[in-house]
């Protein structure tokens, strides 16, 4: 078996063990005879797995009686709109930070239903950065407060969650989720598509707190865009049932490694290795403000496109894959999430020495 060293943003690699196991199960689900694929989803073995990343979700975050979990379908785009069809009217108001592309899509969604309030842009910098909370420009009475918490494209990342004064935040935390511990109480709802940090695509997690659930009172919302539909572990439509097992396998491989605290720390030392080795000297340049950057995402340039298409070719040659960054930014983006393992960020480290010796 060959595995190479996959830096991808995303759908993104998943751990060894987890894959193993599914493979093990993958034609014959405990003994049972059929795949999990294969199964009715109101059968007992689904079921079951579905319980059961329910509650595992719920001791890894920290979460009470008073959030509901739902997984849904479509990815974080399709939450772009289900959160303002379900909580924004024509007449209210919504703060949203604009941080990248992703914050941009959801402005845009946000724009159909009522008025939106850009709280904060960093949009005239190449979005390098996010703000500090005393550059937002918050809404007192805004319905909630949207953002981003990490930017796959641009590599920046929230540290905190921004300060709202008590209004709800919604968070597409599609690209951090589960990576480091978040205060949960801050939020009225948290989604994220699975295929960076936990699991492959095809669900998409929707947290949500029973409160904020219950200030929904449209009558017109489309049935399945409704998320008073899927509330309570209802299954109104048939659910991504394999992408919720590979979900359930790597939340048991979250708990067993430790939890949210062994990951915010795993994480930091890998960020840091990249990131010391790219402020080393003027060869590598990071794209991101330095007190902006992302621990999953490590976004750098070369002095010049010349010799970033000859570091992409020598690296993929080295096994080190899907290294090249995002047209609107270029150069470089090594995508590090909680399954890389630190001894792909150390191949990396190594070969980006060994490129500066050759042609620094």
């Amino acid at each position: 078996m060959k595995r190479v060293h996959n830096f991808s943003a995303g759908p993104a690699v998943l751990p060894l063990e987890v894959l193993e196991k599914a493979q093990q199960d993958l034609v014959d689900y405990k003994g049972t005879g059929t795949s999990i694929m294969e199964k009715s989803h109101r059968g007992v073995e689904y079921t079951q797995v579905d319980a059961s990343a329910r509650e595992r979700l719920s001791r890894i975050l920290g979460l009470g009686d008073d959030y509901e979990i739902m997984f849904l379908q479509g990815g974080a785009s399709t939450q772009f709109y289900m959160a303002p069809l379900n909580f924004l009217d024509e007449n209210e108001t919504v703060d949203y930070i604009n941080t990248g592309t992703w914050s941009k899509k959801a402005i845009k969604e946000a724009k159909r239903f009522g008025n939106v309030n850009v709280a904060f842009s960093s949009e005239s910098g190449n979005f390098n950065r996010v703000p500090a909370n005393n550059e937002l420009s918050l809404t007192p009475d805004a319905k909630y407060v949207h953002f981003t918490s990490n930017n796959t494209i641009f590599g920046t990342q929230f540290k905190a969650e921004p300060e709202t004064n008590g209004v709800p935040l919604i968070c597409d935390a599609s690209s951090d989720f589960l990576s480091h511990p978040i205060d949960i109480d801050k939020y009225g709802m948290i989604y994220a598509g699975a295929q960076k940090n936990l699991g492959p695509a095809g669900v998409t997690v929707v947290i949500m707190k029973k409160d904020f659930l219950s200030t929904i009172k449209k009558d017109n919302i489309p049935t399945m865009a409704d998320y008073r539909t899927h509330a309570g572990g209802a299954m109104f439509n048939t659910p991504p049932a394999f992408a919720v097992y590979m979900v359930e396998l790597v939340l048991e491989w979250v708990e067993n490694k430790g939890g949210l605290e062994f990951f915010k720390t795993f994480n930091e030392e890998k960020a840091a290795l990249l990131y010391n080795e790219i402020d080393a000297d003027d060869f590598y340049s990071g794209t991101a403000d330095s007190d902006s950057r992302s621990d999953m995402n490590v976004t750098f340039r070369l002095p010049n496109e010349e010799l970033e298409a000859i570091f992409l070719k020598q690296a993929t040659a080295n096994e080190l894959t899907a290294l090249k960054g995002h047209r609107s930014v270029g150069g470089f983006r090594a995508s590090i999430y909680n399954a890389c393992p630190r001894e792909s960020v150390e191949a990396l480290v190594s070969f980006m020495k060994e490129f500066r010796a050759k042609h620094g």
